[in-house]
C-alpha cells in the first residue's frame, strides 16, 4: 500500500507518517527528512540543497524525484510507502505515478489534513525554538506555507479526481486524526 499524507508544512504528517511506521511497518519517504540528511552530509548536493531551504524556496523535481527513487526498493520490501511532503507538484504527481506504475504499484491513499494557516504559524513558532531546526525559522516558514498554498494546494484535485482523497481534520488531537487515518486504510 502506498500513501501520500497531503497537507501543508506542520500540518503533523511527519507524526502520523511514524505512527504509521510503527503500526504498519511501512517505509516513510519525507523529503524534508531526506533534504535535511543531504544538507547535513556536507556534499555538494548538500549545500545546494542549505541554501535552498534556507532561503525557503521549494528543492528542484529532479533533486527531490532521485531520493525518493532511491528509496522505493526498501518501502517495496516494507509492504508500502508513506509519501511525506512529496508530491508536491502535478508534475512531481505525474512524475511520482509514472515511477510507481513502472514498478507495478500505484497511489493507493492520499489522506488530506486540513489545518489553519495561522494555527500553523503558532505551532512552527514552538517547534523553532524547541528544536532550532534552520528550515523552522518562522520567516522561512511563511514563505514554505505561501509556496504550498499557490503551487502544492492544487494538486489535490489531481487525487480527488481520481477517488483516493479521505479529508481530515488536522486541528483534531493527534489521536483522533489517526483514528481517522486507520479508518480510510481499512
Amino acid at each position: 500500500m502506498n500513501l501520500v499524507l497531503f497537507g501543508p508544512p506542520a500540518a503533523g504528517k511527519g507524526t502520523q507518517a511514524k505512527r504509521l511506521v510503527e503500526t504498519r511497518g511501512m517505509v516513510q519517504l519525507s523529503t524534508g527528512d531526506m533534504l535535511r540528511a543531504a544538507r547535513a552530509s556536507g556534499s555538494e548536493l548538500g549545500d545546494r540543497v542549505a541554501g535552498i531551504m534556507d532561503r525557503g524556496e521549494l528543492v528542484t523535481d529532479e533533486i527531490v524525484i532521485a531520493l525518493i527513487e532511491e528509496r522505493l526498493p526498501e518501502a517495496e520490501a516494507a509492504g508500502g510507502a508513506i509519501f511525506d511532503g512529496f508530491p508536491r507538484t502535478i508534475a512531481q504527481a505525474q512524475a511520482l505515478d509514472e515511477m510507481l506504475k513502472g514498478r507495478g504499484a500505484q497511489i493507493d491513499h492520499v489522506i488530506q489534513l486540513r489545518v489553519d494557516d495561522a494555527a500553523l504559524v503558532k505551532r512552527i513558532e514552538g517547534r523553532f525554538a524547541a528544536e532550532g531546526r534552520a528550515d523552522d525559522n518562522p520567516e522561512s516558514f511563511k514563505v514554505r506555507l505561501n509556496a504550498y498554498n499557490t503551487q502544492t494546494a492544487p494538486l489535490l484535485d489531481y487525487y480527488v479526481a481520481q477517488g483516493k482523497v479521505t479529508a481530515l481534520d488536522g486541528m483534531a488531537a493527534i489521536d483522533e486524526v489517526a483514528a481517522g487515518i486507520d479508518k480510510a486504510l481499512a
